[in-house]
C-alpha cells in the first residue's frame, strides 16, 4: 500500500499510539480510513471522468471524420448522378428529335401522296362528270359546251 513496507507502517502506528493515546486512536484510524477511501474514490472518479472526456473527444473526432467523408461521398454521388442524368437526358432528347423528324417526314410524304391521289381523284371525277354531261345533254348543248 503506497510503497510502505511493514516496518515503516509499524513505526507510524507506534508514533500514532504515543501521540494520540489509546482513547483517540480508534477514532483517528476510522477518520484516516474514511479520508483514504474518499481520496481514492475522488481519484478514481477524476480518472474515469478524464478517460470519459478523452473517449468523447475521440468519438467527436471520428464522428467529424465520418460526417466529412459522408458529405464528400454525397457530393460526389450528386455530381455523378447529375452528369449521368444529363447524358441520359441528352440521349432522350436526341432520340426524341430523331423520332419527330422521322414522323414529320412520314407525314410529309403521306400529305404529298394524298395531294397527288386527291388530284388524280379530282381529275377522274371531273372527267366522269364531263362524260356524264356530254352523254345526257342534247347535241346543241354539247356544241355550246365545246365552244366554251
Amino acid at each position: 500500500m503506497f510503497g510502505i513496507s511493514f516496518t515503516e507502517f509499524f513505526i507510524i502506528a507506534v508514533v500514532a499510539v504515543i501521540a494520540l493515546g489509546p482513547e483517540k486512536l480508534p477514532k483517528a484510524m476510522v477518520e484516516i480510513a474514511k479520508f483514504f477511501k474518499f481520496f481514492t474514490k475522488a481519484m478514481n472518479d477524476a480518472k474515469q471522468s478524464f478517460e470519459q472526456e478523452i473517449k468523447i473527444a475521440e468519438l467527436k473526432d471520428e464522428a467529424a471524420k465520418y460526417k466529412e467523408s459522408l458529405t464528400k461521398t454525397g457530393e460526389n454521388i450528386r455530381k455523378k448522378l447529375t452528369f449521368e442524368e444529363l447524358d441520359e437526358i441528352k440521349k432522350n432528347i436526341s432520340s426524341s428529335a430523331q423520332k419527330l423528324n422521322e414522323s414529320f417526314n412520314d407525314i410529309k410524304s403521306e400529305i404529298s401522296e394524298n395531294k397527288i391521289s386527291k388530284k388524280d381523284e379530282d381529275l377522274s371525277e371531273n372527267l366522269k362528270n364531263d362524260e356524264i354531261k356530254t352523254q345526257n345533254s342534247s347535241p346543241k348543248e354539247a356544241k355550246e359546251s365545246k365552244d366554251v
